[in-house]
């Protein structure tokens, strides 16, 4: 509807232009926003404003002006001047019912757009180093990552979805001498035990399937246990492979897929680290210091610059990002978005500031982060801070195992990313209105159960008779249902642009109550049959839209609750 309108004022704009009143190629940005107040119309707009300086117009003036000049619309009942020089548009009652018509049309494509255009997106998320089970921190990204993944294609961008994990470095280190330890019969309290060692029970299972000998097929590896507790290579290796085996079954639960996996090694094996480091030499942009080589980031908006290679030799961790992300940009990609923990806030201007040093025409400001805060679990009231497998954090599978996948999903993407997240386990298993995503998907259940109780009543409906009828619908509570409809584009568009499905989430849960009071308050089958069809048309369009932001957001909509 706001594209429609902006047609309708760009239109009145070149009327004015063609009359001498306007200067020619009058083409403004149009902004159109929602009003609060159902007594100032529908929808408004401030063009007139933005304009009259340039025109040479007080601004209510050139607003009665562009209202004049507006084309006859059957989407438009009046357009009215309001304070300072807005125009507030009233729609008609054909034009709300459209938005219904549209739905039942477009389907599962209502809502999608091709403002992307085909341009090419990465989206890196969750990225754990295979050291252990997914904790929920790693859940609340991969929902959030996954979910921007799921915007970007529904708003015309071609999508990549990418997983990078560091396979050697000094966790993968403590990760094998962890694993041997356990091979030679040690345990987690023997003074023997590795100093940073992990302490899981699931370090247990990495060495028994190695003696075993058993054969590991992650997505990116496979590998088969030699049986040696001296070979430490070959522990390493098959720990990598058997817990980036438990990372792909943990996702497999989850519903989350990737497109690629890669790995912090390859850039050194393919010389990319080092040509980086060459570049930024070639340059100017570093300096010895110390016996260290260090890059001057605060010529490009850093706090202090960065060492690059530490005196005793060595990457440190932000110079192969930057490798990455260079080799990101060589890949063509125009956008750019990583999810990841808050911790890694203090990267994101380091790694900008290495890649403008590179001097390679990368845009300021690339790549876009996305950053989530922690989360913390609660179960009767009290925190859980302990997974009997992980020993020291809560697993994404202990949720998922708990809850369910959709309501692990929905939980850890309701809120904003940059907000701390309590995940409630008794909320998310209660069936009640409390309850945000049951509350949703109860909404499509109870929408599938109009057409299920129509069939019993021996009744027929046809979506064409539904539409034909869809005047008949004027009560209130209906009229601000259709309104909520309408609204669902721009929320799929505006949360695509923002990274922020959490939007998707708000937009349902207000959705499914305006659905459930008008329920509650109407028959649905009444017996005046072209009501009748007018209202399952409503709700078949609630049902459908239900399941399309549903699906942005990988969670499932039940037929039956």
């Amino acid at each position: 509807m706001k594209e429609q309108l902006s047609q309708l004022i760009q239109q009145a704009l070149d009327a004015l232009a063609a009359d001498g009143r306007l200067p020619e190629a009058t083409q403004p940005t149009i902004a159109i926003e929602r009003t609060r107040d159902a007594s100032h119309g529908d929808l408004a707009s401030n063009v007139a404003l933005t304009l009259a300086k340039a025109a040479g117009y007080k601004p209510r003036d050139l607003a009665g002006m562009i209202c004049d000049a507006l084309p006859a619309s059957p989407l438009v009942s009046r357009a009215e001047v309001a304070g300072p020089g807005f125009i507030n548009f009233f729609l008609s009652g054909d034009s709300s019912r459209a938005v219904v018509q549209r739905v039942l049309t477009e389907g599962e494509q209502f809502g999608r757009s091709d403002a992307g255009a085909g341009r090419r997106v990465q989206v890196e998320f969750v990225s754990a180093n295979p050291t252990g089970p997914l904790h929920v921190g790693h859940g609340r990204g991969a929902a959030v990552g996954d979910s921007i993944c799921r915007l970007l294609s529904a708003t015309g961008w071609s999508v990549a979805s990418e997983f990078y994990y560091n396979d050697a470095g000094a966790q993968i280190s403590n990760l094998a001498l962890s694993v041997q330890a356990r091979c030679r019969d040690l345990g987690p309290d023997d003074p023997q035990w590795p100093e940073d060692g992990y302490r899981g029970d699931y370090i247990a299972d990495v060495a028994a399937a190695y003696l075993a000998g058993e054969k590991i097929d992650a997505t990116d590896r496979h590998v088969a246990g030699k049986a040696d507790p001296d070979d430490l290579d070959a522990i390493r290796d098959f720990a990598v492979a058997y817990l980036r085996r438990e990372q792909d079954l943990d996702l497999k639960a989850f519903a989350v897929h990737f497109d690629r996996y890669f790995l912090e090694s390859s850039l050194y094996e393919s010389g990319e680290v080092e040509a980086t480091v060459a570049r930024l030499v070639a340059n100017g942009h570093t300096y010895e210091q110390d016996g260290a080589l260090w890059l001057r980031t605060t010529a490009f908006g850093d706090d202090k610059d960065r060492v690059m290679r530490k005196r005793e030799g060595g990457y440190t961790y932000f110079l192969p990002d930057v490798a990455y992300h260079f080799n990101k940009w060589q890949r063509g990609f125009e956008r750019v978005i990583n999810e990841q923990g808050a911790d890694h806030h203090s990267t994101v201007t380091r790694v900008r500031a290495g890649l403008q040093a590179l001097q390679a025409d990368i845009p300021q400001g690339w790549p876009d982060y996305v950053l989530h805060q922690m989360v913390t679990v609660m179960r009767d009231g009290s925190e859980v801070k302990l997974s009997k497998r992980a020993g020291s954090y809560v697993t994404l599978r202990d949720l998922i195992d708990e809850v369910g996948c959709d309501a692990t999903r929905y939980f850890l993407v309701a809120r904003a990313p940059s907000s701390q997240l309590t995940f409630d386990i008794d909320l998310a298993l209660s069936q009640s209105n409390d309850n945000p995503v049951y509350y949703i998907q109860y909404a499509h259940a109870r929408a599938c159960s109009v057409r299920a109780k129509l069939a019993e009543q021996g009744w027929d409906w046809e979506q064409e008779r539904g539409i034909a009828a869809l005047p008949r619908l004027e009560e209130e509570q209906e009229k601000a249902l259709i309104k909520r409809l309408d609204q669902y584009p721009e929320v799929v568009a505006g949360a695509a642009l923002a990274s922020e499905p959490h939007t998707v989430a708000n937009y349902l849960r207000e959705l499914a109550a305006e659905f459930h009071s008008y329920y509650n308050a109407h028959k649905m089958l009444v017996d005046d049959g072209e009501l009748r069809d007018a209202r399952i048309a409503l709700s078949e369009a609630v049902r459908q839209v239900v399941a399309n932001g549903l699906w942005l957001l990988g969670v499932n909509a039940p037929e039956a609750m």
